[in-house]
């Protein structure tokens, strides 16, 4: 069986744009409707030469006549040339909805493209669902598209370092103390003066478990008990970072905790597996938990950046991420989703207020002699 490879030109709009265009069955339909190569070549705005030359080329390639030519007769497709003439116009026939919808939808998503006031903003971010939330409210203002690749909070920020994306999101607990796994984690990775962090959200991070909490799971220590399996965030992860920290604070080894080898690769995946059973608590956003109906024990409260670049702060597409991130009314459909508020949001902040583990001590001046 042949492939089928699909592709897409820019051009002026024609008659037959809510179709796929094929320059094979382009070629066949004007050979049979005009009966012979040379007008063929006339009605398609081609030289004879090209037109014979590509009929040799697709014979060669499908390993079939395509044109017959009898002495004083018109030239005329073979059965496997109308056959292939069928099968176009069955195809274009049943597919038409979803062509147009293809067509339509190429259009809207390369007319931002050629839109000088619209803005695209590549970004990495740890899972969040008001980053999601941000998207489609960002969209509705056709001025502002989020193209938004969710990974762990440390691939995040190395994205941004390598160039693969102009802002990163990322979340750390409000209070890390100076020597904790956060610390560890991100300080590598953060440069005063190149990097500039923004605001987005506090949120509330906390275990998942079955609806009305049938095996009584009230706090972190209870996740060591032999009937508690746990469901994990991979490595890399801010809820990894976190969960980690949040035990070494409580002196809790992972390996008394049944299931903590075990990931899902969001807040969602998480949710669901203790919404089936295959779990029996996970760590995770409030919001999560009550998209799946769980209960919710709050753990600790955490604050979600955003950062870029110093060199890409002033891009046109930073700042009107930034003005949208502070404008009331993002900053209302923030505070009503369950486990958020806003939280200086669009900011550039002090990273040594916000990240209270960066001390920039100035160096004391020599003794004078």
């Amino acid at each position: 069986m042949h492939q089928i490879e699909l592709s897409y030109t820019f051009g002026v709009p024609r008659a037959h744009a809510a179709s796929i265009r094929n320059p094979l069955m382009d070629l066949l339909h004007a050979i049979r409707e005009q009966g012979s190569i040379s007008a063929a070549a006339k009605a398609l705005d081609l030289s004879y030469r090209h037109v014979w030359g590509e009929l040799k080329r697709w014979e060669k390639q499908l390993g079939h006549a395509l044109v017959v030519w009898d002495k004083g007769q018109p030239a005329r497709l073979t059965e496997f040339g109308n056959k292939l003439l069928w099968a176009e116009r069955q195809a274009q026939a049943r597919l038409a909805p979803q062509i147009g919808a293809l067509y339509a939808d190429l259009e809207r998503a390369f007319a931002v493209a050629f839109d000088d006031a619209a803005h695209v903003v590549a970004l990495h971010a740890s899972h969040d669902d008001a980053l999601a939330s941000l998207r489609e409210h960002a969209v509705a203002s056709d001025k502002l598209h989020l193209d938004i690749r969710f990974t762990g909070s440390v691939d995040a920020i190395k994205a941004l370092n390598e160039g693969r994306c102009v802002m990163a999101g990322f979340h750390a607990p409000a209070d890390s103390p100076p020597g904790s796994l956060a610390e560890r984690t991100y300080k590598p990775l953060l440069e005063p003066g190149q990097h500039k962090i923004i605001g987005f959200a506090r949120r509330s991070q906390g275990l998942m478990v079955a609806r009305g909490n049938p095996l009584g799971i009230a706090s972190l220590a209870d996740l060591a008990r032999p009937d508690v399996r746990f469901v994990n965030r991979p490595l890399g992860t801010g809820t990894r970072v976190l969960l980690d920290e949040l035990l070494a604070r409580q002196a809790l080894p992972p390996s008394a905790i049944q299931g903590y080898a075990h990931t899902e690769p969001s807040h969602t995946a998480v949710a669901h597996a203790v919404a089936s059973g295959a779990a029996d608590a996970g760590l995770g956003i409030e919001v999560a938990a009550r998209a799946s109906r769980l209960d919710f024990i709050p753990l600790v409260s955490e604050n979600y950046f955003l950062v870029c670049l110093k060199s890409t702060l002033e891009l046109p597409s930073t700042q009107a991420l930034l003005g949208i991130l502070r404008s009331e009314a993002w900053q209302r459909r923030l505070a009503a989703m369950p486990g958020y508020r806003p939280q200086q949001s669009g900011e550039v902040l002090s990273m040594r207020r916000v990240l209270p583990w960066w001390n920039f001590r100035t160096p004391k001046a020599g003794k004078r002699g």
